[in-house]
């Protein structure tokens, strides 16, 4: 999996990661994201627009750094979900009330 890094200001970054995002490269993006949780970035977006799938892994990392960047009152955004199976997936089990997901 291949992910891009646009640094918006000094509080908030993007991660725009590109293909499945599944157990094979899960805890890539976790590693990717656990660095800019200790650059101290407050808000977290990440950019959905090129991801194709995710697995129970993939959102297992999610929810996981969702969880970290909360406690140091930071917030994650899931933003442009283009797969309407991740919609659906995201849809089933709740996630956008517990991350916000923007169009």
């Amino acid at each position: 999996m291949e992910t891009k890094t646009d640094i918006i200001d000094n509080n908030q970054v993007m991660i725009s990661p590109v293909g499945n995002i599944d157990f094979s490269n899960s805890q890539q993006l976790k590693d990717e994201l656990l660095e800019l949780f200790e650059q101290d970035y407050k808000k977290v977006v990440i950019d959905f627009s090129e991801v194709e799938s995710i697995d129970s892994s993939g959102l297992g990392k999610l929810l996981l750094f969702h969880k970290r960047l909360k406690e140091k009152d930071g917030t994650l955004i899931i933003r442009n979900v283009k797969s309407d199976y991740i919609k659906n997936m995201f849809e089933m089990i709740h996630l956008n009330k517990v991350i916000e997901i923007e169009d």
